[in-house]
């Protein structure tokens, strides 16, 4: 059914061609949410008396953890029968999408650990300060996603609904150059755009979480406060939002909860183990308590994993 109030939405995923090649906005959109990012995460740094050097060496793993993981995680978890038996088509298949944001956030955790183990940084550190702009750098990919015409919702009648044209009618659109006649324009499905409600909740996040860091200083009071939150408002904003979207894949379409949702949870839980923990221990008053504290439990974990080794050493004997 047609809604004249709804929004007719054709735009084009290319950026600018250069040569034969053709930049996408999607691809834009990465790169000026990370960028975004970064500048947040240097100002944090600067906040707190880090040399520069930090900041970079926080940029490089952290970039090179979102880009594996995301795009890995996509491959593993929608697409394995076309990945696993060809695991090079991980790379070179790149350019016809697929990036997951679960994956991202396990390859932005490793990545944070190689570089606070290499940095002498709390880990605890690491994952509060890039909880602060995750929600950002989140928000930012989304457009993208509206860019590309991609994680559509399903058909809704509200005002600011969107015809999603060369989603629903991606031939008529080539058929007619873009100019779809008004006619068939009106059989195109208005459709939630679910990549605005969760750019628009993840911005509401990250704005939260400035006000927690800068004026509430929970990332130096409550170490791991800033994590949960931030695992909360993205992760429980993607569960329910995927609600209103249409299955990604042909597999969900015989599920009760989609891929994305499965994999929200272990977030959404780990979120709620970090808000409790941080409100339960004591308040801290400087970084040099969170760094003590955070040695002392590398220092606990290095030595239940010698105790192990030793244990499993006896066995073998």
């Amino acid at each position: 059914m047609s809604n004249l109030l709804t929004i007719v939405w054709d735009w084009d995923p290319t950026f600018i061609m250069v040569g034969e090649l053709d930049i996408r906005w999607y691809g834009l959109m990465w790169a000026v949410g990370i960028l975004l990012a970064e500048r947040v995460i240097s100002h944090i740094c600067k906040h707190e008396g880090l040399p520069q050097s930090t900041v970079e060496s926080a940029f490089i793993w952290i970039v090179l953890g979102t880009f594996i993981g995301a795009r890995v995680g996509h491959c593993l978890f929608y697409e394995p029968e076309t990945y696993l038996p060809e695991p090079w088509r991980i790379i070179t298949d790149i350019r016809d999408g697929g990036m997951a944001s679960h994956g991202a956030t396990i390859g932005i955790l490793l990545g944070i650990w190689i570089f606070v183990r290499r940095n002498h940084l709390p880990f605890v550190w690491g994952i509060d300060r890039i909880g602060i702009v995750a929600p950002l750098a989140g928000a930012i990919i989304r457009f993208g996603n509206l860019f590309n015409s991609e994680i559509v919702g399903k058909p809704s009648d509200l005002p600011w609904a969107f015809q999603f044209v060369r989603h629903d009618a991606p031939r008529a659109f080539v058929e007619y150059g873009g100019d779809v006649p008004a006619s068939l324009l009106a059989e195109i499905p208005a459709r939630h755009p679910a990549q605005l409600y969760e750019a628009l909740c993840y911005l509401a996040t990250f704005a939260l979480l400035m006000w927690m860091y800068y004026k509430r200083d929970l990332g130096r009071r409550r170490p791991g406060l800033l994590f949960g939150v931030a695992m909360i408002g993205i992760f429980l904003t993607r569960f329910f939002i995927e609600f209103l979207k249409e299955r990604q894949v042909e597999f969900e379409e015989a599920m009760t909860l989609d891929m994305g949702q499965w994999l929200s949870l272990p977030f959404i839980l780990l979120g709620i183990v970090m808000i409790v923990r941080a409100m339960r221990r004591p308040v801290v008053g400087n970084l040099d308590a969170v760094v003590e504290y955070a040695n002392s439990c590398y220092a606990a974990e290095n030595k239940a994993k010698e105790n192990k080794a030793k244990r499993d050493a006896k066995r073998r004997k």
